[in-house]
């Protein structure tokens, strides 16, 4: 299988101007949750960026251990030249150092590699993390170029929570204690030593213990947070690079032992073995190209949860693991919403069913009162719950699994489960989620929550409540009947089926009655809620016939389909609200109120593409050509933003620029899932046809 290869290149004899290289993101992710994460060029733009945000137990979560790196060359003849960029505030100066030399910059495998041409020498640099550790390696190689020359590497820190502000005091006193080639640096409990290790020629330490002032974080100020605060430096490394020789320096949360059992080339030579593994246990249709870079962007979501003990030993002692979904990053943590719409795209289009499994089973565990955790809150063991929708997902969710693998194990296992949630349903649960008896439709809304995916609250406010009876939740509601009735059947539980048969019927002819709207064409958001029927024009009415069960009827698939692709089909996803709506808003930006009013209003969402492709096929099944091109949009995408991953959000209108987490779970796993979808693949006799 080919070496899979995406390379971003930098022009002209230097590079003076921040430019895309400032903007351009990476990630490597631990499978832990943890990860590294900056700018192409090495400045530090978000409270997120660094080179270790560790996965640790509760109640610490994801924790900044190693922010900062700033590298230098002492060339023969003495002069001392910066590589790395860093940028700071100094009396409103921003001072951007180090961008000139960056020549190109490439992902090997999902993994980033820098190429540096320093005055005629050719420097790459490389970084590993390893697969569930918190350790980070980074490599330097001269390339070309007459050496030895002198590599001076000086790291900076803030141990702080990973979304903690960057104004924050520093833990000090750090405290750096050396025993032979071992440097272990610490501060106040509970906060874990970050160990450093040098492997190279000549290696040493000089200690200085320093403070790096006003460290500017230009994409904080543009957010409106804090965006300037100091990192600690305990001192420098220094290892001489010959041409051809590597140079590694090793930080980490882990033991002795762990760190010091993998050599740098064995790490790089395990993960790319990893990933090569991921790749070819992939479909056939999502081993190479496009499809197979999404293959290793979905790999960075799905996570062995590093701080909830207990959930481990559970399900350890039944002879299952624990594998949960972070919903993005940077920000996020595992939601139950979201990883019940990924799932597909993440584990089963990936060749990865086993943690399908896995997966349902842990949320299977955390049910209460019919309800899926809508969330964990970053470094604590108990979720939230305040949903309407994540635990009617739960059911597509487990219902494409059983396609792919046929596990009727794990069926019978949940079906009590299950059962349970419908009843809670119809009898009523948490949050106002409950059957209205009058028509059997779902209804949901509690003062001061927002439980359906158009979420946007801040200080109180919930800017889309669509408090009522929401348009996807009862297709969903249906299809969720539909499939129970299915399940029941097949265990030859009849009279249970005909009780979900009965839901069933009822709910979809009250939802075909309620939900068209003749003046508009296309169906309400909203019916009975707090203002009345809301006829907003909003991509959640896709649902209704996009779902395996879809719940409209089929007289009236094309117009919705039609109302969705002329009012809200963007080149990366759709719309949130149609334009022309007094509560449309073209841009995402500014401080976190201005944000989340635009949030769902008329900002364009990457995930909605996957119901929209659905429908498309449902009402054109034989045209998969057509339906690939509504995805071409994101090929250009993977060079922007986070290089090799799909963003959360974009603006809704030309140029369509990036927003939000840089890279999004259901982004991914949707565009994913349908790339491979409307794949084709040759014929005998070499032609194409649809797969």
């Amino acid at each position: 299988m080919d070496e899979l290869t995406r390379t971003l290149t930098w022009t002209g004899p230097r590079v003076t101007e921040p430019d895309t290289s400032l903007t351009h993101e990476w990630l490597v992710a631990n499978g832990l949750g943890g990860y590294a994460s900056g700018t192409v060029c090495g400045a530090a733009t978000r409270r997120y960026h660094g080179l270790l945000i560790a996965a640790l137990p509760a109640p610490l979560g994801r924790t900044m251990m190693f922010n900062h790196l700033a590298e230098r060359i002492r060339l023969r003849d003495g002069r001392e030249v910066r590589f790395g960029a860093a940028e700071y505030a100094d009396d409103r100066r921003l001072e951007l150092h180090g961008v000139g030399h960056l020549r190109e910059f490439r992902l090997e495998a999902g993994l980033p590699v820098w190429r540096y041409d320093i005055d005629g020498l050719i420097v790459e640099k490389r970084i590993v993390l390893p697969h569930l550790q918190n350790t980070v390696f980074l490599t330097y190689r001269l390339i070309h170029g007459r050496g030895p020359v002198r590599l001076k590497l000086q790291p900076s820190v803030h141990f702080r929570g990973h979304d903690a502000p960057v104004s924050g005091n520093l833990p000090r006193p750090y405290v750096l204690t050396a025993v032979e080639d071992r440097y272990d640096l610490a501060a106040s409990p509970p906060l874990p030593h970050l160990r450093f290790h040098v492997y190279g020629h000549r290696p040493a330490f000089t200690l200085s213990g320093e403070v790096m002032p006003q460290v500017l974080y230009r994409i904080e100020a543009s957010r409106g947070y804090d965006f300037t605060g100091d990192l600690w430096c305990p001192g420098h490394f220094k290892i001489d690079l010959a041409e051809g020789q590597d140079a590694t320096l090793v930080a980490s949360t882990e033991s002795w032992e762990t760190i010091l059992s993998l050599k740098p080339e064995d790490a790089l030579a395990a993960e790319h073995s990893r990933r090569e593994r991921l790749r070819v246990q992939a479909p056939p249709r999502a081993q190479e190209g496009v499809a197979s870079e999404l293959v290793l962007a979905a790999d960075q979501f799905i996570i062995r949860p590093e701080g909830r003990v207990e959930e481990s030993a559970r399900a350890r002692a039944g002879g299952d693991e624990v594998r949960t979904v972070i919903a993005g990053y940077h920000w996020f943590t595992d939601w139950g919403r979201d990883t019940m719409i990924s799932l597909e795209g993440l584990t089963l289009a990936t060749g990865r069913q086993q943690e399908a499994g896995y997966i349902l089973r842990t949320f299977g565990h955390y049910v209460r009162d019919g309800l899926i955790p809508n969330l964990f809150p970053e470094g604590e063991k108990e979720g939230l719950y305040h949903t309407a929708d994540g635990t009617l997902w739960y059911f597509h969710a487990l219902h494409r699994y059983l396609l792919a693998s046929d596990d009727r194990f794990t069926l019978r296992q949940l079906l009590p489960t299950l059962l349970d949630i419908v009843r809670h349903h119809v009898r009523g649960t948490h949050f106002g989620i409950g059957v209205d008896p009058a028509d059997g439709l779902l209804r949901q809304g509690a003062e001061g929550y927002q439980l359906t995916w158009m979420d946007a609250k801040v200080d109180g406010w919930v800017v889309t409540p669509r408090r009522g009876k929401a348009v996807e939740i009862n297709a969903l509601w249906y299809n969720a009947l539909r499939l129970m009735e299915g399940w029941l059947l097949a265990e030859k539980r009849h009279e249970e089926a005909g009780e979900m048969a009965t839901l069933a019927v009822r709910a979809r002819a009250a939802f075909n009655d309620r939900f068209w709207n003749p003046a508009t064409t296309y169906l309400f958001d909203v019916v009975d809620g707090e203002q009345g029927d809301d006829d907003a024009c909003r991509p959640n009415q896709l649902f209704a016939l996009s779902l395996d069960h879809p719940v409209l009827d089929e007289s009236r698939w094309v117009p919705v389909l039609e109302a969705a692709r002329q009012r809200l089909l963007t080149p990366v996803g759709l719309r949130s609200l149609a334009p022309g709506h007094p509560d449309y808003k073209p841009q995402y930006y500014g401080d976190l109120r201005a944000r989340d009013a635009a949030y769902h209003q008329g900002t364009v969402w990457a995930w909605l593409i996957g119901p929209f492709v659905d429908a498309w096929l449902r009402v054109h099944p034989g045209d998969r050509a057509k339906a690939r091109e509504f995805l071409t949009g994101f090929v250009d995408h993977l060079n922007e933003a986070c290089a090799g991953s799909i963003s959360e959000i974009f603006d809704a209108e030309a140029p369509y620029t990036p927003r939000g987490c840089v890279a999004q779970a259901w982004s991914v796993a949707e565009v994913l899932r349908c790339w491979v979808k409307t794949a084709e693949e040759q014929s005998g006799n070499g032609e194409l046809r649809p797969a």
